[in-house]
């Protein structure tokens, strides 16, 4: 099913002419502002996808529907306290940093020391005023019509983003950290962040991207991503998302990779109502490797959905997706996961991987690993699982004298850290297994209590 609904555009066309009417809008360039009513345009004639869409039949979209549509003013600050940063989790971490209030980079308490020769970091706004040509170049270069219509709702009313820009050669040791703090202004207020990042050849790059609440609120978060890496370059991406139980989280990241590049890409989905990641990579040299990975842990009535095509469009590249998700009460998961090998790709190496960990008779898991094959050369397989702990295991630990409660706990985190392990940087891994111990162990039907073996 691939038709689409129309939409009652009024909001939004009522909102984009009072959101263009701010001053840094009015002051941007004419190829800008055409951009944007195209971008507009195409998300009025797509619609928002019904519930019998294909891409969508798992993820009803009735959160985001039900939000009222508020854009945050173009170039808002929003209100920070500054000690939120210094508390939160991935604070320890080193390297620059940039935070985008609501939308908007706030230079004021971001930092861009420890940028070595040939890497430019800096916000999409401000170098849409520098360099406008190599923005207008990059933006929607990995985009398709057929791409999901949130991402033309970005085009329309993005406010600012991280650019990144690594030379050939050139090595950035510490990551370079993206935090995007939600300050809830009012109800369905909404932030679109739009992230550019080209990545030389033999350069290497390692990113921490959050996505934080400073309180709970139903605000919406609609960011899209446009991630390429050049021949021999290293990436490894940390996204994690942690927002409020309120929130409505959509986002989309396109990639396109070249020869014997490496790149990691890591999802931490913690928090949102509704959390849709949307991946769509394109292996476009040989003998590169790409790992998907990533770990979903809902309560309540959350939903994280992972959507994502691997294309395979040259030969001897490998594709490796790795998913776990652990769902409590009356929580889902959902994991879509394509693989798509051209006749070109001989020798592709793919797998992909779901397991999901069922903590309530309540919780649900869609799963739908797919494999479309068009090469006769290949090693192509996927799996999935649902279901809850492993009787044997239990069994085993308890035979060796560990309590009931502390074999379940020690099962639960181990299927955790399955997917945590696979973070090659060792202060984001350590980090990010700190997180993930605190969440787990502030779930009551997790926590180990005191029991006798």
């Amino acid at each position: 099913m691939s038709a689409k609904t129309p939409i009652d555009s009024g909001p939004y066309l009522q909102e984009f002419r009072r959101w263009s009417q701010s001053s840094e809008v009015t002051r941007e360039a004419a190829w800008l502002k055409a951009f944007r009513e195209e971008g507009l345009d195409r998300f009025k004639a797509k619609g928002v996808p019904p519930p019998n869409h294909e891409d969508w039949r798992f993820t009803p979209l009735a959160p985001w529907l039900k939000l009222p549509f508020s854009a945050n003013p173009a170039g808002a600050r929003g209100g920070l306290d500054a000690g939120f940063l210094a508390q939160e989790a991935l604070s320890s971490l080193s390297g620059p940093t940039l935070v985008f209030v609501d939308g908007c980079l706030n230079p004021d308490i971001s930092s861009f020391q420890g940028l070595p020769e040939g890497v430019d970091v800096c916000g999409l706004r401000s170098i849409c005023e520098r360099n406008p040509d190599a923005v207008r170049e990059q933006l929607n270069a990995r985009l398709r019509p057929e791409e999901n219509p949130f991402a033309d709702l970005n085009g329309a009313f993005f406010q600012d983003g991280a650019w990144i820009r690594v030379a050939p050669g050139a090595v950035l040791a510490d990551p370079v950290r993206l935090v995007h703090v939600s300050t809830c202004p009012k109800a369905g207020a909404s932030s679109h962040t739009r992230n550019l990042i080209d990545v030389g050849e033999g350069a290497e790059l390692r990113i921490v991207e959050q996505y934080l609440s400073i309180r709970e609120g139903n605000h919406h978060t609609n960011v899209v991503s446009e991630l390429t890496v050049g021949p021999s370059a290293r990436v490894e991406l940390v996204k994690y998302q942690d927002e409020s139980s309120e929130a409505v989280h959509l986002s989309t990241l396109l990639g396109r990779f070249d020869r014997e590049s490496q790149v990691r890409i890591h999802s931490i989905s913690l928090g949102a109502k509704l959390a849709r990641n949307t991946l769509r990579v394109e292996l476009a040299g040989p003998e590169l490797e790409c790992v998907l990975n990533g770990l979903y842990l809902t309560r309540g009535e959350q939903l994280a959905d992972h959507h994502m095509i691997v294309e395979h469009l040259e030969p001897r590249c490998a594709s490796h997706e790795y998913f776990n998700g652990i769902l409590d009460e009356r929580s889902r998961g959902v994991f879509h996961g394509r693989i798509l090998v051209h006749p070109t790709a001989q020798k592709t190496d793919a797998k992909q991987t779901n397991k999901n960990l069922l903590l309530s008779d309540d919780a649900t898991a869609n799963t739908k690993p797919q494999l479309e094959i068009y090469a006769d050369d290949v090693r192509c397989t996927h799996g999935a699982t649902v279901g809850q702990l492993n009787e044997d295991s239990i069994f085993y630990l308890r035979a060796r004298g560990i309590g009931l409660e502390t074999a379940r706990q020690m099962l639960i985190h181990a299927f955790a850290g399955e997917i945590i392990g696979r973070i090659s940087h060792d202060a984001t891994r350590e980090a990010v297994d700190r997180i993930i111990w605190d969440h787990l162990e502030s779930n009551p039907h997790i926590a180990a209590a005191p029991s006798a073996a």
